[in-house]
């Protein structure tokens, strides 16, 4: 497997170029921040841009933990890759995390002022200090489950045809890290019920929550609620489908990854509507 580093400062837009940078060079596979993406899709590994603080983070990105390097080593078998392009900050950085995939001698290394201008450079950096913005390079929906952080815009790479026509090259995902010095996004407790009563109390079968409770970590959303369900409804799919339909409604409003939904039903009522037909 032929390895390639491509290597910058942090902030300087290596995310925003990995993809460009990995065409030109024949390869399909990217190592950046703790995952391992092929094209514009997630394969493997944990972003470590939901790590709750700047040193989780780096140890994230340098796959110091034993259950995420396998994770992406069974993947990388799996796959089995012709080359790989591994982001990093320095020589050591590449270096490092080749050698903790288990991947050969690192064959060649680009530097982002070899494909990225000296006023692009500080246009990234300034984006980094002034907003705190990150790139990963794959579309929204493919990192959305994964991450609890804040999120912003895709952002969507054209490529000029001709006068006035372009074509979509590719989208990444524009985050704010849960770390970043701008301040942490949280959702209150409150809205979260909100969301989850008005999703639960529509489904054909439930008749209230009749006790909620939610703690919002660095890593998702923990929830456990008590329900009141109508008589006459086959329980355990019922259960399935609030599960389903809640965490599917969280993720898209909020962002927010629902780790854990325990549901409790506590009673029964009979519905007369339901039972005189």
């Amino acid at each position: 497997m032929r390895v390639v580093g491509f290597i910058g400062p942090s902030g300087t837009g290596k995310s925003h170029r990995a993809t460009w940078v990995a065409r030109e060079r024949g390869i399909e596979f990217i190592i950046d921040d703790g995952l391992l993406i092929k094209g514009s899709r997630i394969v493997a590994g944990t972003s470590a841009k939901k790590e709750s603080t700047r040193i989780a983070s780096i140890k994230r990105a340098l796959f110091t933990e034993d259950k995420h390097s396998e994770d992406v080593k069974r993947a990388i078998a799996l796959y089995n890759p012709e080359a790989i392009l591994i982001l990093g900050t320095s020589d050591g950085m590449v270096e490092t995390i080749a050698k903790r995939l288990d991947f050969p001698q690192i064959s060649q290394k680009v530097f982002i002022h070899e494909v990225a201008s000296e006023l692009e450079i500080k246009q990234a950096l300034s984006t980094r200090k002034e907003q705190g913005k990150h790139v990963i390079p794959v579309p929204t929906f493919e990192i959305k489950k994964d991450f609890s952080g804040y999120f912003l815009d895709p952002l969507r790479i054209f490529k000029r045809k001709g006068k006035g026509s372009y074509q979509l090259v590719g989208e990444k995902s524009v985050v704010r890290p849960t770390f970043s010095y701008l301040g942490r996004y949280t959702i209150s407790d409150y809205t979260i019920y909100q969301i989850i009563e008005y999703v639960t109390t529509k489904i054909d079968g439930v008749h209230k929550i009749s006790r909620f409770r939610a703690e919002n970590h660095p890593d998702g959303i923990y929830v456990e609620m008590d329900l009141v369900l109508v008589y006459g409804y086959v329980i355990k799919p019922l259960l399935r489908e609030i599960q389903n339909q809640v965490s599917e409604e969280i993720e898209r409003l909020t962002a927010l990854n629902i780790k854990s939904l325990n549901i409790i039903v506590k009673s029964l009522v009979v519905d007369h509507k339901r039972s005189a037909n």
